[in-house]
């Protein structure tokens, strides 16, 4: 791309950017479904290997909590 075809939005494009074999919307999808990525304090982290043990101890304090009934207000 010659400098005189650039466009005014593409101030920001750089010659050696090529989409040419591009696919439109590849990831849209999967990008759609969103994420829940949580960071862990660093403490809190040294105690769980991977995120399935996390899990793990998540699904247990969620089962636990639902035994234990609701103070009332």
């Amino acid at each position: 791309m010659k400098k005189e075809d650039r466009k005014a939005g593409d101030a920001e494009m750089l010659p050696e950017y090529d989409f040419a074999d591009g696919e439109r919307g590849k990831y849209a999808a999967r990008y759609a479904e969103g994420t829940n990525l949580v960071a862990l304090a660093p403490d809190v982290a040294e105690a769980f290997p991977d995120s399935e043990s996390v899990n793990d101890a998540l699904r247990s304090l969620i089962e636990l909590a639902r035994k234990v009934p609701a103070k009332p207000r």
